[in-house]
């Protein structure tokens, strides 16, 4: 998709004839495109243009001589990865993904969107765990032969597959409460813990952040009857959608990304 610029709209400097179509260049004959026609066509702030450029994110942008910024078509290119990407892989992945494309370092680049997916990938698995604990009556991810009256905060991380420094985190922040062996002061956790560290940690992951605040996700989990498995259900199913959303954003930011990689000629 192209942009269309009118004779008033095309910057003139002393470095270079202007074409009028947008994006052409012919042997030194280049489209200043203005801020915000770019700004327009992706439905975003010509500040947010600046707030790129000044991240890194996109090529040297040249001025004109009266202090004006040159963008180009392949500058156009980036700004549309970056918008493309930015949903499903978080600006900060993004532009350390876009100063790879810039160094020609095309593969270093691939992989780092295919880290993030493998994350996403385990979120699933963490998603599924959730649906499965829910909807079993008592410690689902535990063999009905294990006695163990507690799980230290190794074992209820390897159950969970959330990190212990998470736990530890949310211990600190008050979003779980556990007692502490009276010999050595370690943390002891129930197998009704399992059902709670994963529940939090939808609400954490999913929309709700988004909506509530560290102390408003707090009153949600205490007011919580972790026993109610139909609204512990629909907290699971948010955190799937939630998810499922993402990974849609992501196959839209690769395909993107392979596109402006072609415009760029780094790949077949």
């Amino acid at each position: 998709m192209y942009l269309y610029i009118s004779k008033s709209k095309i910057v003139l400097t002393k470095h270079y004839s202007i074409s009028i179509m947008f994006g052409i260049s012919y042997g030194g004959v280049i489209l200043a495109i203005r801020p915000i026609d770019i700004a327009r066509k992706l439905n975003i702030s010509t500040s947010s243009l600046r707030h790129y450029e000044e991240w890194g994110m996109i090529p040297k942008v040249e001025r004109s001589a009266s202090g004006y910024r040159i963008y180009t078509n392949e500058h156009v290119a980036y700004f549309e990865c970056i918008r493309a990407m930015a949903d499903g892989f978080g600006i900060w992945i993004v532009g350390e993904v876009l100063k790879k494309v810039m160094a020609k370092d095309v593969d270093s680049a691939f992989w780092l969107t295919n880290q993030a997916q493998s994350s996403l990938h385990n979120e699933k698995i963490i998603s599924e765990k959730t649906m499965q604990n829910i909807k079993e009556a008592s410690a689902p991810l535990l063999s009905q032969n294990d006695e163990r009256e507690y799980l230290t905060i190794n074992e209820i991380s390897k159950e969970t597959g959330i990190p212990i420094t998470t736990i530890r985190h949310w211990e600190k922040v008050g979003l779980i409460t556990t007692p502490r062996n009276k010999e050595n002061k370690y943390r002891l956790f129930y197998k009704n813990h399992i059902r709670q560290i994963l529940v939090i940690h939808a609400l954490k992951t999913s929309m709700y952040s988004y909506t509530y605040s560290l102390d408003g996700i707090k009153k949600i989990i205490q007011e919580l009857d972790f026993n109610d498995t139909e609204k512990l259900s629909k907290i699971a199913n948010d955190f799937q959608k939630h998810l499922n959303q993402i990974n849609h954003h992501q196959v839209r930011g690769v395909h993107q990304l392979y596109t402006l990689c072609k415009k760029l000629k780094l790949v077949d």
